[in-house]
């Protein structure tokens, strides 16, 4: 499946400046200032302050950023900074940035969303649909902890296939016990953290089912976050013969990933998340677990992102740019590395992403799926990160930060 992160990052670097600088490092306190003189912000706070969220409607809803320390803590969502202050609209994509961002799939292939019926699979034809690009968001409720947010929209893909649809998304902090709870571990008072989730639910409102036949629709739910030098993106996979369970990993997407920036073992991976080599990887629904995570070994941060995994199904939409064989033979999770798009070019952000997929939603008029990602970032001495690593992705961190030979 060939998804567009290095398109977006073409059409961003190479006909403007817009979205090209490097990473500036900003506190969630400037961010949050940042974001407030451009755009309505919904705040999500724990009653110490520490574990905050900026959520944007006018961005659809995406959690822009977050932090385990209060407005002095480190920031963790990559925000587009330049691209936001500039006020414009860009043709194709406009990457605000945002480390929980609601996406749909397919991009490619003759059901995609992103390509007109009868129009070439190149970047002129590409076009991020409005919603899940430059269409805000309507906030239903807030009450504490969460807030709801609701859009309602018509899609046609490559077939001709309409789909009317409901979208409905509601972010929640979780307290430091419900994160345990879901990861089945305790996560000590000692370690900074905030734990949020996404549920992200789409209604079929129109009077036909969605059939694979003619195209099914998924949820995709991308996490872009800040890169250092030290950060490995961690992805434990189940073990198994190839003949059976697939290949363990895809890493073709922008060419075949240098040995240097991904190590691949029996059952675990380990992808560099620095920002400086553009590369994409994913794993199949037969591959993949339902966690996945990176460390920064710098500011000492261990991401996790758990997801909504059904058993036993294995029909994911497929975005590869082409009339394809296989419809619904695509990833069930992804990560990517930002990095010039080509030699003298600069980076989008730079950042890297960790992202996971609901499968194809076959759904008859008035049914839902829904589709949750829940993001950890906990922040503290890296004895007690060492032990939650290895409780919930089967490593630690003397073996993540080892996995490059630094």
């Amino acid at each position: 499946m060939r998804t567009l992160r290095v398109v977006s990052a073409m059409v961003l670097c190479t006909s403007m400046t817009i979205g090209c600088s490097a990473v500036q490092k900003h506190t969630f306190g400037d961010d949050l200032a940042f974001l407030k003189r451009h755009t309505d912000v919904v705040v999500l706070s724990d009653a110490s302050g520490r574990a905050q969220l900026a959520i944007a409607p006018a961005y659809q809803a995406r959690v822009m950023t977050s932090t385990a320390d209060g407005a002095k803590g480190v920031s963790f969502g990559w925000i587009n900074r330049e691209l936001i202050a500039s006020g414009k609209t860009l043709p194709h994509i406009n990457s605000w940035g945002g480390e929980d961002r609601f996406w749909m799939g397919p991009e490619g292939g003759q059901f995609a969303i992103f390509f007109k019926k009868g129009d070439p699979f190149d970047l002129a034809h590409w076009q991020t649909p409005a919603v899940i690009d430059t269409e805000a968001y309507d906030l239903v409720s807030k009450s504490g902890g969460s807030a709801s947010f609701r859009k309602t929209t018509r899609l046609k893909n490559y077939s001709d296939t309409e789909f009317h649809l409901q979208i409905d998304r509601t972010v929640r902090l979780l307290t430091g016990e419900q994160g345990g709870q879901a990861l089945g571990v305790r996560l000590p008072e000692s370690v900074k953290q905030v734990v949020y989730e996404s549920e992200n639910r789409i209604t079929n409102k129109g009077d036909k089912p969605w059939t694979k036949e003619t195209g099914l629709l998924s949820i995709w739910i991308l996490g872009i976050f800040n890169p250092s030098p030290k950060t490995t993106v961690v992805i434990p996979f189940n073990a198994g013969p190839e003949d059976v369970l697939g290949p363990k990993v895809n890493d073709m997407y922008f060419g075949k990933v240098p040995p240097e920036r991904l190590v691949v073992k029996d059952d675990v991976l380990f992808f560099k998340g620095d920002g400086r080599h553009r590369s994409k990887i994913g794993l199949t629904p037969q591959r993949a677990k339902p966690i996945l995570g990176s460390y920064d070994g710098i500011n000492k941060v261990l991401t996790l992102v758990q997801y909504t995994k059904p058993e036993g199904v294995t029909d994911y939409v497929n975005s590869m740019w082409e009339l394809q064989k296989n419809p619904y033979a695509g990833d069930a999770i992804n990560s990517y590395n930002d990095g010039p798009p080509a030699p003298g070019k600069k980076p989008l952000g730079p950042f890297y992403e960790l992202e996971t997929s609901s499968p194809a939603a076959a759904l008859k008029p008035g049914e839902s799926m829904s589709h949750v990602h829940r993001t950890f970032h906990l922040q503290g001495e890296e004895r007690e990160l060492d032990a939650i690593a290895k409780a919930t992705l089967g490593v630690g961190l003397e073996e993540i930060k080892g996995a490059f030979g630094r």
